[in-house]
């Protein structure tokens, strides 16, 4: 669960903080005020994309950290991954630079993207605006269904895939085995040459950056040389020297204290800050003892950046993908310089993995058949209760080309009016349909997924009246059992939360900042009034406002 978000210098958001609690959180404001910037930050802590656009203009970082209590799965993750949980929380930092770098840090160490990525899956089920047009894409239908069916479902895929992964790799085996001699004597002479050619350069994994830093350092030798001489002189070594006049002044100061004894701790404070002074001193001279401005110097570094700039622009975007790539050619060079290369075992090899993919593949289907009627039940349940009380849905399985998927692929079915046969959803459901489909499944969904908290940015698109109304009480019904964070429009999905936050954008000295001010009494009551009437809110809109809130706390 979520406890608390803070933002800093993302976009227009110069800093906000956000104290969530166990249920639904609802978060409204005008367009453009930068609701969605919230959940923006929340997907970026959670190992989104980080782009230097996002960084406010004029800072020199964006900064987002999230605290939430873990769960058992999140606590097994974490201690998997070497994460120190203390008192159950977990406290994610992700800071983005102006130049685009990015650092993760869980509980104070520094982890890859990839790991806060698997984490974030574990901690939040995120649905943004456009997210519900995912229910026309046939692979998302089929991930929604696995999903919905849970551990079990979720071990089959794997077999699947280790299957698959197992079969593909020894075709490919076979492939390579299978080459004309020629072609494997001149593939086997480029490996060698590509294998010798990354060895030798001895890459290391960071080494761009540290380079990077090194030449700077180098080409700027004189300069720091020059600024630090001259502020050793100014400081401490010229007449005037800072040092000499402070040092005075402390002797003057401590003189005074059998004067007068209340200047004692200021005259400990000068001398501390002498001493300061001095260990400043000490260390500035360290430094230039050691500034390096050898020419060789700079020119090995900036040879060795470009042979690692060659190396990454022929093998990888990355010092870590130019090695892998290595390893990849080193296992591919071992099977073509073999010197017995026995087709008939490879052949019998893809035999065999193919036929417990099959079978793997085959299990994985008869699971899905039975998911899928079930599935089908509880998701129209949930659709007939959000005011489609004719709707039909179904999921309906089909045969697809085997893969790491499976066998299977996966069709919804819709029709929100009695008489009419459930078709295609991309063919008949409109927009408001959607989102309502989409809320059905989460909530079939809540119970078995396991993530601790589900966060919607304007589930209620395309909603309005007894509808939005039905919405706002069945999110209310699912924040029972899950931590809920909702973006809204209406007042009859905001007046259903336990929390209510106000996303305000002010223009103050020329800068345009977005605020967080969470909301109760009045100042909730004008909100939902200004979500009912708009800018002029009268007394019947204020009357209404509390009557709206009133019935679903009464409910």
């Amino acid at each position: 669960m979520l406890r608390e978000l803070t933002v800093e210098n993302l976009a227009v958001i110069e800093f906000a903080r956000l104290e969530l609690g166990p249920e639904f959180t609802a978060l409204t404001g005008e367009t453009g005020a930068g609701k969605s910037l919230l959940i923006d930050s929340v997907q970026l802590a959670l190992g989104g994309r980080a782009d230097s656009d996002l960084v406010r203009h004029g800072a020199a970082k964006a900064v987002v950290t999230l605290v939430a209590t873990v769960t058992p799965e999140v606590a097994a993750f974490c201690l998997a991954q070497g994460v120190d949980i203390v008192d159950g929380s977990l406290v994610v930092h992700r800071e983005v630079s102006a130049e685009g770098r990015s650092t993760v840090r869980l509980n104070g160490r520094t982890f890859s993207v990839g790991v806060l990525r698997d984490l974030g899956n574990l901690l939040v089920d995120m649905h943004g605006q456009h997210d519900h047009q995912a229910l026309l894409s046939p692979d998302a239908q089929l991930e929604f269904l696995d999903r919905w069916a849970g551990s079990e479902m979720a071990g089959l895929r794997e077999r699947v895939a280790s299957a698959f992964a197992e079969w593909s790799a020894a075709r490919s085996d076979l492939s390579r085995a299978s080459t004309g001699r020629r072609d494997r004597e001149q593939r086997i002479d480029m490996l060698e040459f590509q294998i010798g050619e990354i060895e030798a350069a001895d890459l290391q994994v960071g080494e761009s950056d540290k380079l990077a830093d090194t030449i700077s350092r180098l080409r700027n030798a004189e300069r720091l040389r020059l600024t630090i001489s001259g502020l050793l002189e100014r400081v401490y070594d010229g007449e005037s020297a800072t040092l000499d006049a402070t040092t005075t002044g402390a002797r003057d100061l401590e003189s005074l204290v059998a004067v007068d004894g209340s200047l004692r701790d200021l005259a400990d404070e000068m001398k501390s800050a002498c001493e300061s002074l001095r260990e400043v001193g000490r260390g500035l001279r360290e430094y230039l003892a050691s500034l390096d401005a050898d020419a060789a110097a700079l020119d090995h570094a900036v040879e060795r950046a470009d042979l690692v700039t060659r190396l990454k622009r022929k093998y990888g975007d990355t010092e870590e993908a130019v090695l892998a790539y290595m390893t990849e050619a080193q296992a591919e060079l071992s099977i073509l310089t073999s010197s017995e290369l026995d087709l008939g075992a490879l052949e019998s090899r893809v035999a065999e993995t193919r036929a417990a993919l099959e079978t793997a593949a085959s299990s994985l289907t008869r699971a899905r058949i039975q998911a899928a009627e079930r599935f089908s039940h509880e998701v129209q349940a949930e659709i007939r209760e959000l005011a489609m009380e004719k709707a039909q849905f179904q999921a309906r399985l089909g045969q697809a080309e085997i893969s790491a998927l499976g066998a299977d692929s996966v069709e919804f079915l819709f029709s929100a009016n009695s008489g009419e046969p459930a078709r295609p959803l991309a063919k008949v459901a409109s927009g408001g349909e959607l989102s309502r489909v989409m809320l059905a499944v989460k909530v079939a969904s809540a119970g078995r997924a396991g993530v601790p908290t589900m966060v919607f940015d304007e589930v209620d698109t395309g909603l309005s009246g007894k509808t939005a109304a039905v919405v706002g009480r069945k999110i209310a019904q699912l924040a029972l059992s899950r931590q809920v964070v909702v973006i809204s429009h209406l007042p009859q999905v905001a007046a259903t939360a336990s929390a209510h936050f106000l996303i305000v954008k002010e223009d103050a000295a020329g800068r345009v900042s977005t605020r967080v001010n969470r909301l109760d009494g009045d100042d909730r009551v004008n909100e939902i009034a200004r979500m009912l009437a708009g800018e002029q809110i009268g007394e019947s809109a204020l009357l209404n406002a509390r009557e709206l809130i009133a019935t679903y706390r009464s409910g």
